[in-house]
């Protein structure tokens, strides 16, 4: 990049130079003296660059100035001019946060909008003027189902970690937000990588985009020490709390594949005297944003997440990542470790591999174009009862479907139940040391089942109990059969206008023959 470029010669407004020389910046990163000039000339922009290069004020910076340059009074309420669309809710708070930032000293106003909080105060945000949205799609389609948001007026519209949103299934969203919005519009999409597949649909998107990358996909920032701990998985959370306290990580990321890892990870890590907490998409928003912002002041040294949380998240100096599984999506670990290493600062990132894991491993390294160092822990010894007790965490019962519509879902009663509170907190116990009873409380993140009613094998309606004999099933006793084949019922008259044989008993039922296998007491009913 040359080193002449600042962000004075940018040409951005001064309240925006301004906001952003008291942010602490004075040089622009290379996406952003790339992307901000093509933003500025007012097309449509694919861009692509390695997580932590300051993607998010490759677009904030620009689209103030562009609407402040525009502003006019009075401007209709609830009918945004701009429209950033984000896949998770902490990218959103993040990216709100920038335009925040930077748009201090300008007359726009902004929301954020994304689910799992109460929907009524962003409803009476709505009933004001808003110049920039930012939101995740399912709560921004709420508001279009409510007629409390009106997208006619969008002039700019910008997909945030696009790849990310297209991987997690919002293409459907993504095209109904499209049919309402104006045609006429500038399209921005930014993202940290691009796959083949994503590009084409990108370019379906976009209309003659300009295209800026600024590092090789798939690259990891250059800045991150990287290293592979080959273990057993069962001894993997051993050895972790073994470096926390040997290394004495004051601030550490770390990755699980599944939410119940997480959770179960961070309740390991908190009875080791390691302060750790977990969060996935079932911990509640508030749980979410207490957890997020003590790990960010320093008052929680770990925090355990799955891949909701390896975009978006902005830690200033984070120094460590620790992947506990390896993601099933080589490209996913790009972005775990890019939490780290950010903005030109040092990280590190470590990778806890069982055998199980080698090819997962294998791929991430053909995908990085490198191999990763491995490590050796030589004065961690496991503890004899170290894989026992393991497995007895982590033992899961089966649990019942969840429950649709119909009235079929949670009850209200239930609500009080969850494991998981807004508060993040467990049920007060009853007097006598005696837990209170669930009625329909979750395990692990599912709905359990209601009292009485039965478990499901391997997610499949488990059917009523029938008594075997010998062996077999038991056949029911109220239908028999008659020379093979099924006796009508009691009180079935014969079919047609034939007459009774001489001398039958109309009200006694023909003799059956000897059943293969004992009838099932108590009839038939399942």
């Amino acid at each position: 990049m040359n080193p002449q470029v600042t962000f004075a010669s940018l040409g951005l407004a001064e309240p925006i130079l301004r906001a952003v020389s008291e942010a602490g910046y004075s040089t622009p990163t290379p996406i952003q003296a790339k992307a901000i000039p093509q933003v500025l000339a007012g097309g449509d922009l694919l861009a692509a660059a390695q997580t932590g290069t300051g993607k998010t004020a490759g677009f904030t910076l620009p689209l103030l100035h562009i609407l402040s340059q525009t502003h006019t009074h009075p401007h209709p309420p609830g009918r945004p001019r701009c429209l950033i669309l984000t896949p998770t809710r902490e990218l959103a708070a993040q990216v709100q946060e920038s335009v925040d930032t930077y748009g201090k000293h300008l007359p726009l106003s902004s929301l954020v909008m994304f689910g799992g909080v109460n929907i009524n105060p962003q409803i009476s945000a709505l009933k004001k003027r808003v110049d920039i949205l930012v939101a995740t799609p399912g709560r921004l389609l709420d508001h279009v189902g409510q007629k409390t948001l009106d997208l006619s007026g969008v002039e700019i519209l910008v997909l945030d970690e696009a790849d990310r949103m297209l991987d997690m299934g919002f293409i459907r969203d993504i095209r109904k937000v499209l049919a309402l919005l104006p045609k006429k519009r500038q399209n921005l999409l930014f993202s940290a990588t691009f796959s083949d597949e994503i590009r084409e649909l990108a370019h379906g998107l976009l209309h003659n985009p300009a295209e800026v990358e600024v590092a090789p996909r798939n690259t990891t920032a250059e800045r991150v020490d990287q290293a592979v701990y080959l273990i057993g998985q069962k001894q993997k959370r051993e050895l972790l709390a073994h470096l926390i306290k040997e290394k004495q990580w004051f601030q550490a990321l770390v990755f699980t594949r599944t939410k119940h890892g997480a959770n179960k990870l961070a309740e390991y890590l908190t009875k080791h005297d390691i302060g750790a907490a977990a969060i996935h998409g079932n911990k509640s928003q508030a749980a979410r944003t207490r957890a997020l912002a003590q790990f960010k002041d320093g008052s929680l040294p770990v925090l355990v997440a799955t891949d909701i949380a390896a975009r978006g998240l902005d830690i200033d100096q984070l120094p460590q990542v620790v992947n506990f599984e390896l993601p099933n999506v080589a490209e996913d670990y790009v972005h775990r470790i890019g939490r780290t290493g950010r903005a030109g600062a040092a990280g590190n990132a470590i990778s806890l591999v069982d055998n199980e894991e080698i090819k997962l491993l294998t791929a991430i390294e053909r995908v990085i174009k490198r191999r990763i160092e491995r490590a050796v822990a030589e004065d961690f010894v496991p503890s004899a009862g170290g894989e026992a007790a393991h497995d007895a965490d982590h033992q899961r019962e089966p649990l019942q479907r969840r429950g649709g519509r119909n009235g079929q879902g949670r009850s209200p009663a239930a609500a009080p139940a969850r494991s998981e509170r807004a508060g993040g907190g467990r049920a007060p116990a009853q007097p006598g040391g005696r837990a209170p009873a669930r009625t329909r409380g979750e395990a692990d993140g599912n709905r359990a089942a209601r009292t009485g009613e039965a478990r499901e094998p391997n997610g499949n309606r488990g059917s009523a109990p029938r008594p075997d004999v010998d062996g077999n099933r038991a056949v029911p006793a109220r239908r028999v059969e008659v020379d093979g084949n099924r006796a009508p019922s009691a009180n079935r008259r014969p079919e047609g206008n034939a007459p009774r044989p001489a001398g039958a008993n109309p009200q006694r039922r023909p003799q059956p023959r000897a059943a293969l296998f004992a009838a099932k007491p108590g009839g038939d009913k399942r």
